[in-house]
Parts: structure tokens; C-alpha cells; sequence
């Protein structure tokens, strides 16, 4: 299946205040039962075991409201790690003070190097060109000190029409839309490998997880020591 772009109403906020509210639900939704919340869980828990850390500083890109990272904060937090969440977000109308928030542009982080443990997204990367999607990955690993991961969709023609299949669930005929189209715009775990390793990754690590899920880590490179 071929990457297609096309827009996402919900990018442009492109409805009325009660189609937006009801797209965010439909998100809420699809994170909790289709992968979403469990894909970053266990992608977290395992840096965290990896480094030893049992608290993640986390910078949440394209986190809106910072609903995934609240219920992944919960979760973690019954393997005694506690993460510690900053949402960043392009329109300060996004942020609901969940989490402290900073208004800024995936790919010019408003962040000194090495101010978060990790960095991430969630349903966010698809929506970016390969070469933005390099240079956001790029920009993460500069802010983290450990690495930059990637929760989002697997595309292909199956994940597609179970998309389309699932247009009878959602509350806004903005998701109904936006639902498929990101699949469309989704990336292959070869293709994400690819890129993520050009942004300068020292290794990378993709798992497929539950309902079309990719779980990437994209490991920092250590400093050379002379």
C-alpha cells in the first residue's frame, strides 16, 4: 500500500467546537482500546528498565490535553516508575494544564540539549514528510538524554479498511475522515527503521504492538570521550 497524503480536518481544527470535541473523544478512545496507551507503556517501561531509572522526565510532542501520557503515567506507575510528563504542543488552546505545557514546532524544539530523559509521540509522526519527520527526529534526540520514541500506525491495506470499519464508532464525522486517511499517511516499521536512523540514532528498535501499532526506540548516540 502506497503512503498517500492527505489533510486531516482535525489538523486545521477544521469543524464546529462540538465535531472538535467529539474528534478528541474518538481519539481518547482509540488510544485506550486499540493500542495506543499499552504500545507507550511498554515502550517507557522499557528504557526504564534498560537505564535503571525508576523516573522518566518526558517531553510529550503533539500531546494536546495530555491524555495518553496520564493514563501511561498511571500504568507505569504500578512497576514503581514515575513519569514525570511536559506537554508540548503548536496552539496553547491545546494544553489543559494537566501537565506543565510549552508552545512550540516539532521540528525546532524550544528545549535545551539533554532537558528530558526521553522524548516522544503519539499519533503525531505520520503527519509529517519524510524529510520533517528526520528533522524532528533529530531534534528529539538533541533534547533527550536517553532516546526519542515513536508510538503511531503501521500502514497497510488491512489496518486501512478496519479504519473504514470503524467509522460506525466514532462520535465526529471529523474522525470518521481523519481515521483512514491517517493510516494512509502512516509509515512501515522499514520505512520509520530508515528514517529514524538517519536522524542520527546510534540503533533502533521497532516492535509491532496491539491493532497496527508501532513501538520505536530511537537510542541517543553516546558522547566520544577523548
Amino acid at each position: 500500500m502506497e503512503r498517500v497524503f492527505t489533510p486531516e480536518y482535525l489538523d486545521s481544527d477544521a469543524g464546529t467546537p462540538q465535531e472538535i470535541e467529539d474528534s478528541l473523544q474518538d481519539l481518547r478512545m482509540i488510544n485506550r482500546s486499540f493500542g495506543g496507551i499499552s504500545t507507550l507503556t511498554q515502550v517507557l517501561r522499557d528504557i526504564a528498565q534498560r537505564t535503571g531509572l525508576k523516573k522518566l522526565r518526558y517531553l510529550d510532542v503533539a500531546g494536546g490535553a495530555g491524555d495518553v501520557a496520564t493514563l501511561v503515567g498511571q500504568s507505569l506507575a504500578g512497576d514503581g516508575i514515575q513519569l514525570e510528563t511536559v506537554v508540548l504542543d503548536r496552539a496553547t488552546s491545546h494544553l489543559n494544564g494537566k501537565h506543565p505545557g510549552i508552545c512550540g514546532d516539532a521540528v525546532a524544539l524550544p528545549c535545551a540539549e539533554n532537558s528530558f530523559d526521553v522524548v516522544g509521540s503519539t499519533l503525531f509522526i505520520h503527519h509529517l514528510d519524510p524529510d520533517d519527520l528526520v528533522r524532528s527526529a533529530r531534534e528529539a534526540l538533541r533534547v533527550a538524554r536517553h532516546a526519542m520514541v515513536v508510538n503511531d500506525v503501521i500502514r497497510n491495506s488491512i489496518h486501512y479498511w478496519l479504519a473504514v470499519a470503524g467509522r460506525a464508532l466514532y462520535r465526529s464525522r471529523l474522525t470518521r475522515h481523519d481515521a483512514p486517511v491517517s493510516v494512509q499517511r502512516g509509515y512501515t516499521i522499514p520505512e520509520m527503521k530508515e528514517m529514524l536512523l538517519r536522524s542520527g540514532a546510534a540503533k533502533v528498535e521497532i516492535k509491532a504492538h496491539y491493532l497496527f501499532r508501532m513501538g520505536a526506540i530511537a537510542w541517543k548516540q553516546k558522547p566520544t570521550t577523548t
